[in-house]
């Protein structure tokens, strides 16, 4: 037996898909999941530019910042991974919790220890996010909650305002990145003392996460939906999903944020509060594009969302490295951030229409291995690079890459659309 969306039609597939503003979050697991995700994007936009800060203030250099940047994103693969396959087993709340006990360690880890080798282990094992995006553990369950918590045709307006919170507190998080030169300047702390105490607040965050997750029912209320279970029917569509998101994380990891930010600190000399208002403001851009991408997915459908606005996305990032000025590059810059991120409220509606309810935790982390595992090859590559060439490859081989995923996921699936598709004329 296979699976086919056409076997989860939805009554209301004719009628006007909702916005991101006309979703009411009327469930409190939503709603806690909500909460949780704004404090993580928080906590993730500074950690990511602080980051390669603070392993370059321990005397680091740019080949073991990629080391340890590859290491969260392996790390957090096989978690995610582990989470996906297992979560049938223990309950919702359960797995939220250890999730949360594991960023508090985390955080507290990287306040304590100084040398590469016990950075690098707590990396493999712990939370920490380079990318700007959500790569952790936490990402299986709260889109597997999410997804069976609405009918299809409210599935992308929720994803698209889970993306958006997520967004645009995590921009606000790029700006506290600046908080260590200010306090550095009006205290007798050193930038390492303050970029400690940073490590500190993250672990803080883990703990409020565990406090509001834990107010959620052990068992949670899916209506009508079946319980959750292990990959089964579903398996061809969704490992044919997870080969091509592993070509697209292997390209976005040589531009992960937190390198990304070490290449704009290396070329143009900035410092860490000129590069947190950067990334503040792409942060802003792709927050509004969410918006916008419910609208186009709603007119055009969501394939054609994820790949056309992904795909100059890509060649925006390939011209970045041949613009003479650092105002070019910012401007460039920005308008990737006004389409590159489309794709995420679309892609995440696009997959779990895809596989039977019961499925979709299991599906949520085996697509989800790829922004972590595949990722975590090219950040070394990308440290290495660094150290040895003022040419930017990195932003070359990182957009071509995704070019060509976005090219073989068009031709791959443009014949199978998600159920609220289906009436749906094409404009």
């Amino acid at each position: 037996m296979r699976w086919h969306p056409d076997q989860a039609r939805s009554r209301d597939s004719d009628d006007a898909h909702p916005t991101v503003a006309q979703v009411r979050v009327n469930s409190p697991v939503i709603a806690r999941v909500l909460l949780v995700r704004g404090l993580r994007a928080f906590a993730d936009g500074y950690v990511s530019l602080l980051l390669p800060i603070y392993l370059i203030t321990l005397g680091m250099s740019p080949l073991q910042v990629g080391v340890i940047t590859a290491g969260t994103l392996f790390g957090s693969g096989v978690l995610t991974l582990w989470i996906g396959l297992q979560a049938y087993r223990f309950t919702y709340r359960t797995l939220f919790l250890a999730a949360a006990i594991l960023m508090t360690g985390t955080g507290l880890g990287y306040a304590a220890f100084t040398d590469f080798w016990p950075l690098l282990m707590i990396a493999i094992v712990g939370t920490l996010n380079p990318s700007g995006g959500d790569v952790s553990l936490f990402l299986p369950l709260e889109h597997a909650v999410l997804s069976q918590s609405v009918d299809d045709r409210m599935r992308t307006a929720l994803f698209a305002r889970y993306s958006l919170v997520g967004t645009l507190v995590g921009a606000l998080g790029t700006v506290a990145a600046g908080l260590p030169d200010i306090l550095v300047g009006v205290t007798y702390m050193s930038m390492r003392s303050v970029l400690q105490s940073m490590f500190v607040l993250y672990g803080f965050v883990g703990l409020l996460s565990g406090w509001i997750y834990r107010g959620i029912p052990a068992k949670i209320d899916m209506g009508d939906h079946a319980p959750q279970a292990p990959l089964k029917i579903s398996k061809g569509v969704v490992y044919t999903l997870a080969a091509l998101f592993s070509l697209d994380a292997f390209g976005g990891g040589f531009v992960v944020q937190s390198l990304f930010a070490l290449w704009l600190f290396q070329k143009y000399q900035l410092s860490a509060l000129a590069v947190g208002s950067i990334f503040f403001w792409t942060g802003i851009l792709s927050a509004l594009s969410y918006l916008v991408a419910v609208r186009i997915a709603d007119r055009f459908g969501l394939l054609n969302t994820m790949v056309f606005t992904h795909l100059p996305s890509s060649l925006l990032l390939v011209a970045i490295p041949f613009v003479p000025t650092l105002g070019w590059a910012i401007a460039l810059l920005l308008a990737r951030s006004a389409l590159s991120q489309m794709d995420v409220p679309t892609r995440s509606s696009f997959v779990m229409a895809l596989v039977p309810p019961e499925e979709r935790a299991a599906t949520a982390s085996v697509t989800s291995i790829p922004r972590s595992v595949a990722a975590a090859i090219s950040p070394i590559l990308t440290g290495y690079l660094l150290n040895m060439t003022a040419f930017d490859w990195p932003l070359i081989l990182g957009g071509g890459i995704k070019i060509i995923y976005d090219l073989l996921l068009y031709f791959r699936f443009r014949g199978l659309r998600p159920p609220e598709e289906m009436n749906r004329r094409e404009p």
